[in-house]
């Protein structure tokens, strides 16, 4: 028995629309709206219709919905751990580069 597994792609410069980043992290445009509202994403674009977002804000907006269903966490203390856990990513790939991780 073989599992099919998807996924796509992400370019950090690549922008993705509303409908794409709602699509793609399987939650409403009201849930990002209050994302956007709480400083947990910053889209480009001058309201939701316009709006773009970062390819990154994919990984952000799916973190931070796990950490709300999984753990029962609020949306102001889900959106303070994917920061954090970003960080640690980012730490982590600078000791890889430096070559001490």
């Amino acid at each position: 028995m073989t599992d099919n597994v998807t996924g796509i792609v992400l370019n950090d410069e690549r922008l993705v629309s509303l409908a794409e980043l709602c699509r793609m992290c399987q939650v409403n445009a009201d849930k990002v709206q209050l994302m956007v509202e709480e400083g947990v994403l910053e889209p480009v674009g001058s309201g939701p219709g316009q709006w773009r977002f970062e390819s990154l804000c994919i990984r952000r907006v799916r973190r931070v919905v796990r950490l709300e269903r999984d753990l029962g966490v609020n949306l102001a203390g889900a959106a303070l751990a994917a920061e954090l856990l970003e960080e640690i990513d980012r730490l982590r790939a600078r000791l890889r580069r430096l070559g001490e991780f």
